[in-house]
C-alpha cells in the first residue's frame, strides 16, 4: 500500500426519502429506556463491509446515497436528533434538591450524514490479504472519536452517518450509529435494508411495521430523569491504552468439535446442552487468560450480550432501539485452565445465560430507572482480566450485496477498541462458521496468535498445521508476533487471519 490515505470529497445530510404512504404526519418524540440511556456515554457503533469493485458504468456513490435515503426513511427515528429538557420535580411533588434532566429522541426528519471518500492507494488485498490490516481502515468510518453524549450537546452531530470510500479496486461501505438510539440488531437491520434497496431497487420485500415507541417496564417513569445539571457532566473521556487487533475465523467443523468436546467433558454433570457459541467463547477465554499470563488465583470475568427481544413479553417485532442486557461469568483463572477444562469454562457461560429471566431483567431495569448509572471505558477495569463479547453470528453481515457482489470482509471502526473487546460475526460461508475480532494489548495478542491450542482450532491453524504459511505484509508495529511458527492440531475448514496493529485513539 504505497501512498495509502483517505481523502474526504464531500459531506452532506441525506433526508429520508419516504414512500407516499409512509411518512409520519408530524414530528414525534421517542422517550428512551434504561437500555438506551445507559449507552449514551459510549462510542458510536461502527461497522462496515468491504465490497468488490462495481461494474463499469455503475455510478455507485450516487446510487448508494439514494438507496441510503430510502433505507433511512424506514428507520426514520435514526434521522432525528436528541432533545434535552430540565426536570423541575425529580420524583417528588416538592421541588427536587438535585438538578435533573431528561433526554429524548426527536423524530424531526433532520436526516443522516453521507460521506464520500476516496483511497486510491488502498487495495482490497491490503485489507484482506496482508497479515496486518492497515490502520487506514479506521478512516473508512465517519464520526470517529464521537461519544453518544456529543450528539446530545451538539445538534450538528448526526445520530446516524454513512461513509462510502472508493478504493483502488473495491468499495468500503460503513455506518456509524449512536448507541443510545439503537443496538446491533437495529444497526444490521438498517444495513440489510440499505443493501436490499440498492440491490433490488423497486422489488423490495415487504418489511414488517417498525415499532418506533419504546418498551418500558411497569412503573418506569417516562421520561426517565437523569441526575445531572447538564449533559456535559455525564461524559468522561479516557486515554485508551494501545491495542492490537486480529480477526480469527473458525470453520463449522471446528466449532462442532469444540461443542462436542465441551459437552463430553460435562457429561453426567451438566443439566443442559452447551451451545456452539458458548464452546467457542470458552475456547477463546481460556486462550486470552494464557496470553495475558494471569496467575491461577486471579479472578477473570467474561461478559456477553443477552438479547432481550425474545425474553421480554411486550417487545414487538420490528422494535427499534436497544434491547440488550449483559451476562457475566466469573472464576479464578486456575479453575478454567489445564486439560479437560473447556467444558467447565463453557458451562460457566451457559449458567450465566440461564440465570436471566424476565423477572430478573425487569428488576434490573426498575433499579436502574431509580438510580441511573452509565457505562464508561474505565469501568472495564485497569487490570487485564476482563473479556467483553459483543455482536452475534445471527446478524446477516455477508448478505449485504449492494448489487455487484457479496462482501469480501467485515471490519469495525475505532470505537470501543479496548483491551479484551471481542466481536463475533458470521464467517460468510453460510454453514455455521464464525469470525472473532479480538482486541488485546500488543504483548498479549502476540502470545494469543501463537497459542497452539487456540490457533489449532482456527482456520489458519489448520492451514499452518498442513504446512502452509500466513503471508502478507506485516507492519513494523506488529513485528515479533510470531505468526509463522508451526501449530499443532487441525480443523477441517479454510479461512484466514488478519491483524490490525494500532494505538487506540485518545478519548
Amino acid at each position: 500500500m504505497k501512498g495509502g490515505g483517505v481523502k474526504i470529497l464531500s459531506r452532506r445530510m441525506v433526508k429520508p426519502e419516504y414512500e407516499a404512504s409512509s411518512r409520519p404526519r408530524e414530528p414525534e418524540t421517542v422517550h428512551l429506556t434504561p437500555w438506551d440511556l445507559r449507552r449514551i456515554t459510549v462510542d458510536y457503533i461502527q461497522k462496515g463491509v468491504l465490497l468488490p469493485m462495481p461494474p463499469a458504468g455503475v455510478h455507485a456513490v450516487e446510487h448508494l446515497a439514494s438507496s441510503f435515503a430510502r433505507a433511512v426513511a424506514r428507520f426514520y427515528p435514526l434521522a432525528g436528533c436528541f432533545a434535552v429538557a430540565p426536570v423541575a420535580n425529580h420524583g417528588n411533588a416538592a421541588p427536587s434538591p438535585r438538578p435533573a434532566l431528561t433526554i429524548s429522541l426527536r423524530c424531526s426528519h433532520e436526516g443522516a450524514e453521507f460521506v464520500h471518500a476516496v483511497a486510491p492507494g488502498v487495495t482490497v488485498a491490503d485489507i484482506t490479504g496482508a497479515l496486518c490490516t492497515p490502520r487506514v481502515v479506521w478512516s473508512f468510518f465517519p464520526l470517529n472519536g464521537v461519544l453518544g453524549t456529543d450528539a446530545v450537546v451538539d445538534p450538528s452531530l448526526p445520530v446516524l452517518a454513512a461513509q462510502v470510500t472508493e478504493l483502488a479496486d473495491g468499495v468500503f461501505v460503513a455506518m456509524s450509529l449512536n448507541h443510545c438510539a439503537a443496538d446491533g440488531t437495529t444497526f444490521w437491520d438498517l444495513f440489510n435494508t440499505w443493501s436490499e434497496i440498492s440491490r433490488n431497487e423497486k422489488n423490495i420485500s415487504t418489511a414488517p411495521p417498525l415499532r418506533v415507541q419504546r418498551w418500558f417496564h411497569d412503573g418506569c417513569p417516562v421520561p426517565i430523569p437523569l441526575p445531572f445539571a447538564k449533559v456535559q457532566d455525564m461524559a468522561r473521556r479516557f486515554e485508551y491504552p494501545p491495542v492490537h487487533e486480529c480477526s480469527i475465523r473458525f470453520s463449522p467443523e471446528s466449532i462442532k468439535k469444540l461443542k462436542a468436546k465441551a459437552n463430553a467433558e460435562m457429561a453426567g454433570t451438566a443439566t443442559a446442552t452447551i451451545s456452539s457459541l458458548q464452546a467457542l467463547f470458552a475456547h477463546l477465554w481460556r486462550a486470552v487468560c494464557r496470553a495475558r499470563v494471569l496467575a491461577p488465583e486471579q479472578e477473570t470475568k467474561l461478559t456477553l450480550p443477552i438479547g432481550c427481544r425474545t425474553r421480554m413479553k411486550g417487545i414487538p417485532q420490528g422494535y427499534i432501539g436497544n434491547a440488550v442486557a449483559g451476562a457475566v461469568a466469573r472464576t479464578p483463572v486456575g479453575e478454567i485452565l489445564g486439560d479437560g477444562r473447556l467444558g467447565r469454562t463453557a458451562w460457566l457461560l451457559n449458567r450465566a445465560v440461564a440465570s436471566f429471566d424476565e423477572a430478573g431483567l425487569k428488576a434490573e431495569l426498575a433499579s436502574w430507572s431509580q438510580n441511573p448509572s452509565f457505562r464508561y471505558a474505565a469501568d472495564y477495569g485497569t487490570e487485564a482480566v476482563v473479556v467483553v463479547m459483543s455482536g452475534s453470528p445471527r446478524f446477516d453481515v455477508y448478505g449485504n450485496d449492494f448489487g455487484w457482489g457479496r462482501p469480501v470482509a467485515v471490519r469495525s471502526g475505532a470505537g470501543s477498541k479496548l483491551d479484551g473487546m471481542v466481536t463475533v460475526y458470521e464467517d460468510g460461508g453460510g454453514r455455521g462458521g464464525m469470525e472473532l475480532e479480538v482486541c488485546l494489548a500488543p504483548d498479549a495478542l502476540a502470545k494469543l496468535v501463537a497459542d497452539e491450542e487456540l490457533m489449532g482450532a482456527s482456520s489458519v491453524g489448520a492451514r499452518l498445521a498442513r504446512g502452509g504459511r500466513c503471508t502478507g505484509g506485516a507492519s513494523e508495529e506488529f513485528a515479533g508476533v510470531g505468526m509463522h511458527q508451526s501449530y499443532s492440531g487441525a480443523s477441517d475448514g479454510a479461512g484466514d487471519l488478519s491483524c490490525v496493529s494500532a494505538t487506540a485513539r485518545a478519548k
